[in-house]
């Protein structure tokens, strides 16, 4: 018997464990056990050290300059002591792990079945053949429909949930005793995302397998797991029962935490609109593609936007709600119908209709300072002059914008001096606070959210909620807030329409639209949205082997 393999009576088994890059201590004696079969959530804000302590499971810290102290034993295996080979052993068939962004995870170049059954032979020594039909297996057992015929797609040729299911296949081809899954839902619309929670939940009652849960979510814990461990700067604030933890934290952080999470059964109070209609969409539709490929990701769809309210806009992922979006804002045109402002047609990009993107980091450049970024709008409104005439600008012009960007990072609660700073050097929510900045530059009386916050853990997330609920009241703004989480679309909107597959299914004011549905569709996505009750979540769960009307 190795140094690495010895008698272990739990799956997991971690001891004062501390993870250190450079000065920054992420992971600070940390200690916690997980059995065989059962499941445990790691909760914290971004920044906890949550994902830290996944690779350190795994030993992906080895060879980075990480630090790592402490005692980590998984599935009988001492991953401090162990060799590269014990490691490889333990990676994948002692414990695997599915990753956030699969994308990130798949090879764009080769199948997903032939990815799947490469991993398979790495372990288990086995023919081309024999990997391949191990392939075919998993996928099926993970719910991918045509399973042989699936595994020669590749992965763009997935949906997000189709990928995410295909890191899972390939995490069991190995059979493992520990699945490790760091934010396993997070990209991924309300359906897809209770899809998800219930197939890691029939595996774990199929296999037997551990599950160690990372997640920001507090109610996708309460879907989840047995156990909850709250962190916090890289230490334990709290662990327990999920079920005794949610209902009656005891510690004030906690309580944070579950204070932060938008509700889906909480009225909003009052109504921000005045009556007086400054956008709508009027029958448009929009087409993708020609001839036989032609499909339409919006059909027929008409929505109004009144000043000062703010239009929630939900639905799954390819129900065309983020088309609808780019063509209110005039990114993209109708192939039929209008977008009228003010009540007159109106084609083009509209400036008094800016849009803030779900992902900052993309929409960001990242060789440009935020200030110059976010100084774009105002030369384009000649608030100065072109970015290209800049260098022969005079003082005054360049004082006056750098003044403005000064006021508008100030007015999103950042600092004014962080003009000359990249976005590499902010946190997610701090780069989504940038790109508010940037909208509000062109002074729209529109705003268009398409996902503003949909990768920002829960309290970050109400404080960007609570940032644009703040400007709506100061600048009259009306808001479209466009989003898959129909908990935070509950807590900010006046009104809300339900797309599905490029038509409106329902619209109608907010308490009603949630309180009293009148579409199977919206009911089946109502019941998706995850409980912070334990027992409700396990109803719920099944509640959706219901399927809506087609």
């Amino acid at each position: 018997m190795s140094l690495a393999e010895t008698t272990d009576p739990g799956l997991v088994d971690v001891r004062d464990l501390t993870v250190e890059f450079g000065a920054l201590r992420a992971v600070d004696g940390l200690s916690f056990s997980l059995a065989k079969g059962a499941a445990l959530a790691l909760v914290g804000e971004s920044g906890s050290g949550k994902s830290t302590v996944a690779g350190a499971l795994l030993g992906l810290h080895r060879g980075t300059g990480a630090r790592v102290g402490g005692s980590v034993r998984v599935a009988g295996t001492d991953v401090q002591a162990a060799s590269d080979e014990e490691l490889r052993r333990l990676r994948g068939a002692g414990a695997a792990m599915v990753f956030q962004d699969p994308l990130s995870s798949l090879d764009p170049y080769y199948a997903i079945g032939d990815q799947i059954a490469e991993v398979h032979r790495v372990h288990a020594r086995v023919s081309r053949r024999a990997a391949r039909a191990r392939a075919v297996e998993v996928l099926d057992r993970v719910g991918i429909p045509d399973a042989a015929r699936r595994s020669r797609s590749r992965p763009h040729e997935f949906s997000g949930g189709m990928r995410q299911r295909a890191l899972i296949a390939m995490a069991l081809a190995c059979e493992p005793d520990l699945l490790i899954a760091d934010e396993p839902t997070t990209a991924l619309d309300v359906t897809v995302q209770a899809q998800i929670l219930d197939l890691l939940h029939g595996l774990r009652a199929e296999t037997g397998m551990g599950l160690l849960l990372v997640t920001h979510d507090v109610g996708v814990a309460a879907e989840s797991v047995d156990d909850i461990l709250v962190m916090r700067h890289g230490r334990a604030v709290e662990r327990g029962p999920v079920g005794a933890v949610l209902a009656a934290p005891a510690e004030p952080y906690t309580r944070e935490l579950l204070d932060a999470v938008p509700r889906v059964d909480a009225r909003r109070t009052g109504s921000r609109a005045t009556g007086e209609v400054v956008l709508e969409a009027v029958g448009v539709r929009r087409e993708f593609g020609r001839g036989k490929r032609a499909f339409a990701a919006v059909d027929d769809v008409s929505v109004t936007v009144r000043r000062g309210e703010t239009l929630g806009v939900v639905g799954e992922s390819g129900s065309g709600k983020t088309t609808l979006g780019r063509m209110l804002v005039g990114l993209l045109a109708p192939t039929a119908g209008e977008i009228r402002y003010e009540g007159g047609p109106h084609t083009g990009v509209n400036p008094a209709v800016q849009m803030v993107f779900q992902d900052p980091v993309s929409s960001l450049n990242p060789r440009r300072s935020v200030g110059e970024s976010i100084a774009d709008p105002l030369r384009a409104r000649g608030t100065g002059v072109s970015s290209r005439e800049r260098d022969r600008a005079s003082g005054s012009d360049e004082e006056r914008i750098r003044g403005r960007v000064r006021e508008l990072l100030e007015r999103v609660g950042l600092d004014g001096a962080h003009y000359d700073r990249y976005p590499h050097e902010f946190s997610g929510g701090q780069r989504q606070r940038i790109g508010i900045a940037r909208a509000l530059a062109a002074e729209p009386r529109v705003i268009v959210c398409d996902e503003p916050v949909s990768a920002l853990d829960v309290t970050t997330q109400a404080q960007v909620v609570g940032l644009l609920g703040e400007l709506q009241r100061e600048l009259g703004l009306a808001l479209v807030f466009i989003a898959h989480d129909l908990a935070v679309v509950r807590q900010v909107s006046d009104r809300v329409a339900v797309m599905r597959r490029g038509r409106l299914v329902e619209y109608g004011p907010a308490d009603e639209v949630y309180d009293s549905p009148r579409e199977p569709y919206t009911r089946q996505l109502l019941a998706a949205v995850p409980a912070l009750d334990p027992e409700l979540a396990a109803r719920r769960r099944a509640a959706r082997r219901t399927p809506a009307a087609a």
